[in-house]
C-alpha cells in the first residue's frame, strides 16, 4: 500500500479528514524536569540487595515493568546494546581479532582454561548460552586449523552432548539445577565419537613428543627458554588428555558394562593425577583481560580471544535474567577437582549388594549435596532396564524384603508358594512395589529442597503399598494356618513397608531444618512428634524384624539338627543381631529430640522463646500445614492438633511443671543420648557430631536447671554448624 501524506486532498482519497489548514493548533506543552538522581541514589542507600519500594502509584506490576525494560537482551536501548559491537564467529575472523591457526601454548592453555570454566559454570545451573557458548570457537570448531584447538573444541561438544544424555537419562534434574537448552547450536555431529577421541590421541602424541624433546636431562642447568616451553608443553598435555580421558570414563559408565566401569575407574585415576598438574600450571595460560562499559565501569566477565559474553544476548527467552558470575580458572579447576572424586566414588554403587545397601548409598551420597552430573550417573548406575547382576526391580525387591524380615512366604522353596494364588498375590505385590521404590531411589538425587517436595507426594504411594502388604500378610497368614509351617506370616510384609515409610517422614520432617523453613516457636511441636510417634515406631518395626530374623536362625538351626548350650546360644544372639547398632542408633535420637522438646518448652515457659504476634498467628494452622503430608499415612495414624494440645498440656500432669523441671528432664534425655552414642563406638563421622552436640546441650540444660541468667529474657541461640537437623543450644 502507498504511502499518504496530510497534504492529500480527502477527494483523492476517499477519506473524509481535515486539511491541515482547518485542523486547530495544538496547545503548546512545556515540561519542568526536575533531576533527582542524587535523591534517588541517596534513597537507594536504606534498600537491601533484592528489595524494591512498594508504593500505591509503584507496586509490583510497575517493579516487573521497570526491570524488564532494563533487561540488557530486552531493552535495545541500554549503555552495553549501544557501546561495544558484538561480533559473531565469521565477523570475527574477518576483523582479524579471532586467530585460527598460529597460536602460542600460551594462548592455547588460557582459552582452554577458560573454556574449562565455562563448562564448570554451565554445570552449576547457569545458561549455555551465557557459559560455554559464549566461546566463538565452538560455534564453527571445523574451521579452527590448529589441530589441538580443533581437537579440544570438538571434545568439549562432545562433552556437552554426553552430559546432556547423562542427565535428561536420569531425569533428577530441575530448572535450578541445569539448564540443558543449546539454542540451536550443534555438537559438532559431522565427527563421530571415536573420530574426536582419535583426534585428542594425535594431538596426545604430538605434544608427548614435544614434552619429551624439551625435557631436561639429569645434571644439566636448565636453559630458561627450554623450560618455559617444557612448561607450557606439559600444561597444554594435561588439558588435552584431561578432557578426553574424562570423555572416556562418562561414556564407558554410560555403557553400565563391568568392562565399562574397570576403564572409567582406570581413566579417572588418570583425571585425578591430570587435574593436580592442570592446577599448578594454571597460570600458564593468557590472562584475561577485565571489560568495560562505555562509562569506564568494570564489568563481571573476562575477555580473552574467542569468547564474547553478548553473542548470545537475543537467544535468551524474555524473562528476568539470572545473574551469571563466570567461574575463575582456579575456582574451575577445584570444581573438576570434586567433579572428578564424586564421579568415581558413585561408582561404589555398583558394588552394592542388595537393594537397601543401594538406597543407602545414594542416601549418604545425597548428603553431600552433589552436582548435577554426579548425582545424575548414580541414577544411570543403578536405575534402568535392569540392576546390577541381571535382576529385576521386582526380584531386588523381594530379595530386600527377606534379608530385612524373612518372612516364611520368600523362603527357599517355601511350600506356601506350591499354592497358586498365593503366589500370584507376591508377585503382584512387588510388582506394584516397583514403581514406589524406583521413585524412592530417583528422590535421592534431586536437591535437597525438591526431595521434601516428592517426599510429600510419595508418602501417598507408600500409604497404598502398606494397605496393600497388611492385605497379602492376613492372606499368606490364613493359608499358612491350614499348612504345618512353624511359624505364621503376621505383618512381615507391612512390616517392610512400614520401615521406609517412617524413613520418609523423619526424612519430611528434618529436611525442614536443613532448608531452614521452620521458625524457633515451631521447633518444640516437631521434635515431639519425632519423639513421641515416628521414632516409637521406627524402633518397634527394627525390633520386629531383629526378633523375625533371630527366630528363622534359630528355626534353621534345629532343622540342621544341631544343638547348642544355653550360653552359646546367647553369644549367638548378641553377636548376630542384625539390627543391634541401627536401633541404638535411633534411640539416642529418640531421646535426644525428647531433650529438644522439653528445653523448648521450659523456654517458652520461662518466656525466653520469642513468640508471633497472637493477632496474626494460628499455631494450629502452622501445625496442620507442616503435618500435612502424614494425613495420608494410616499407619502410624496422624496426630491431630486436639490430640497434640491433650497431650503437652502442662496442666494435665500430676506434679506441677516449671522451667527448672523442664530443664532437668531435657538434661536426663541428653544424657540417655550420650550413652546409646557411645554404646555405638562407630567412627562413624555423624555420630561424632551428634557425641559434640548432646555433651553440650547437657552443660548448657545443667546450667539452666541451676537457674543460670534465670531473669535474662534473652533468647538462646540455636547453631546448627555441628549438625544440619540438632542445633547445639547456646546461651547468650
Amino acid at each position: 500500500m502507498a504511502e499518504r501524506s496530510l497534504t492529500d486532498s480527502p477527494q483523492s482519497t476517499g477519506d473524509c479528514v481535515p486539511s491541515l489548514s482547518t485542523m486547530p493548533p495544538r496547545p503548546e506543552v512545556t515540561y519542568n524536569w526536575l533531576e533527582i538522581t542524587s535523591e534517588y541514589f541517596v534513597a537507594t542507600k536504606d534498600l537491601n540487595l533484592g528489595e524494591l519500594l512498594h508504593d500505591d502509584l509503584f507496586g509490583l506490576f510497575e517493579a516487573m515493568s521497570a526491570i524488564e525494560m532494563m533487561d540488557p537482551k530486552m531493552d535495545a536501548g541500554m549503555m552495553c546494546n549501544r557501546g561495544k559491537k558484538v561480533l559473531n564467529f565469521d565477523q570475527a575472523v574477518k576483523a582479524g581479532v579471532l586467530k585460527l591457526n598460529n597460536l602460542t601454548m600460551e594462548e592455547l592453555v588460557g582459552i582452554m582454561d577458560s573454556m574449562l570454566a565455562c563448562l564448570a559454570t554451565w554445570l552449576e545451573g547457569h545458561s549455555a548460552a551465557q557459559t560455554i557458548l559464549t566461546c566463538l570457537y565452538l560455534h564453527k570448531p571445523l574451521s579452527i586449523e590448529d589441530r589441538a584447538l580443533r581437537a579440544f573444541s570438538i571434545q568439549i561438544l562432545k562433552l556437552i552432548a554426553i552430559i546432556n544424555n547423562i542427565v535428561h537419562s536420569a531425569g533428577v534434574f530441575e530448572e535450578e539445577d541445569f539448564q540443558p537448552a543449546l539454542y540451536g547450536y550443534g555438537v559438532c555431529t559431522e565427527v563421530s565419537e571415536t573420530r574426536a577421541g582419535g583426534m585428542m590421541r594425535e594431538v596426545e602424541e604430538e605434544l608427548q613428543r614435544a614434552v619429551k624433546a624439551s625435557r631436561n636431562r639429569q645434571g644439566e642447568p636448565w636453559d630458561p627458554k627450554m623450560q618455559r616451553q617444557h612448561e607450557d608443553a606439559v600444561a597444554l598435555f594435561s588439558r588435552i588428555r584431561f578432557l578426553r580421558l574424562l570423555y572416556v570414563a562418562l561414556a564407558a559408565k554410560v555403557r553400565r558394562e563391568q568392562t565399562g566401569i574397570q576403564e572409567a575407574e582406570r581413566a579417572l585415576a588418570s583425571c585425578t593425577e591430570l587435574v593436580c598438574i592442570m592446577q599448578n600450571t594454571v597460570g600458564r595460560g593468557l590472562k584475561p583481560k577485565v571489560a568495560k562499559d562505555e562509562d569506564g565501569s568494570k564489568v563481571d566477565y573476562p575477555v580473552i580471544m574467542g569468547f564474547e559474553p553478548l553473542v548470545n544476548q537475543r537467544l535468551l527467552p524474555p524473562t528476568f535474567p539470572r545473574y551469571t558470575r563466570l567461574r575463575t580458572r582456579k575456582e574451575a579447576m577445584h570444581y573438576l577437582e570434586e567433579l572428578v572424586t564424586r564421579i568415581r566414588h558413585i561408582t561404589k554403587i555398583t558394588h552394592c549388594s542388595g537393594f537397601h545397601s543401594a538406597l543407602e548409598f545414594v542416601e549418604n551420597f545425597s548428603e553431600s549435596r552433589p552436582c548435577v552430573l554426579s548425582r545424575s550417573l548414580a541414577q544411570v548406575l543403578y536405575l534402568g532396564e535392569r540392576l546390577w547382576g541381571g535382576q529385576l526391580m521386582a526380584d531386588a525387591l523381594r530379595e530386600a524384603a527377606r534379608g530385612f524380615i524373612c518372612p516364611p512366604a520368600l523362603l527357599p522353596k517355601a511350600p506356601i508358594m506350591a499354592n497358586v494364588q498365593a503366589r500370584e498375590y507376591v508377585e503382584s505385590f512387588f510388582n506394584r512395589c516397583v514403581r514406589p521404590f524406583e521413585k524412592l531411589v530417583q528422590i535421592c538425587g534431586h536437591n535437597r529442597a525438591r526431595q521434601r517436595d516428592k517426599v510429600a507426594h510419595l508418602l501417598k504411594d507408600f500409604a497404598a503399598l502398606q494397605d496393600e502388604a497388611d492385605k497379602v500378610d492376613a492372606f499368606l497368614h490364613n493359608v499358612l494356618l491350614k499348612s504345618d509351617q512353624p511359624r505364621p506370616h503376621l505383618a512381615y510384609l507391612g512390616t517392610w513397608i512400614l520401615y521406609h515409610n517412617l524413613k520418609l517422614m523423619i526424612k519430611y520432617l528434618l529436611t525442614g531444618f536443613t532448608l531452614e523453613l521452620y521458625a524457633v516457636h515451631e521447633y518444640h511441636y516437631i521434635y515431639w512428634y519425632l519423639y513421641e510417634f515416628v521414632y516409637v515406631w521406627l524402633v518397634s518395626a527394627l525390633s520386629r524384624a531383629d526378633a523375625m530374623l533371630l527366630e528363622q536362625e534359630t528355626i534353621e538351626q534345629k532343622g540342621k539338627g544341631g544343638r547348642a548350650t544355653k550360653g552359646k546360644n546367647k553369644n549367638r544372639n548378641k553377636k548376630h543381631r542384625p539390627y543391634g547398632k541401627e536401633i541404638t542408633f535411633y534411640q539416642a535420637l529418640q531421646h535426644l529430640c525428647g531433650g529438644y522438646y522439653k528445653a523448648l518448652v521450659g523456654l517458652r515457659e520461662a518466656g525466653k522463646v520469642k513468640l508471633p504476634c497472637q493477632e496474626f498467628d494460628s499455631e494450629q494452622v502452622r501445625y496442620e500445614h507442616r503435618f500435612l503430608p502424614f494425613s495420608a499415612v494410616m499407619t502410624p495414624p496422624p496426630v491431630h492438633y486436639d490430640q497434640f494440645l491433650s497431650m503437652t498440656d502442662l496442666n494435665n500432669f500430676p506434679q506441677p511443671v516449671t522451667p527448672a523441671s523442664l530443664y532437668h528432664d531435657a538434661k536426663n534425655h541428653f544424657f540417655k543420648a550420650r550413652t546409646l552414642l557411645e554404646a555405638i563406638s562407630s567412627p562413624n563421622s555423624e555420630v561424632q557430631h551428634l557425641m559434640k552436640v548432646v555433651k553440650t546441650n547437657f552443660v548448657v540444660m545443667k546450667l539452666l536447671e541451676g537457674g543460670h541468667r534465670a531473669e535474662d529474657p534473652t533468647p538462646p541461640q540455636f547453631d546448627f554448624s555441628a549438625h544440619s537437623c540438632f542445633p547445639i543450644i547456646k546461651l547468650l
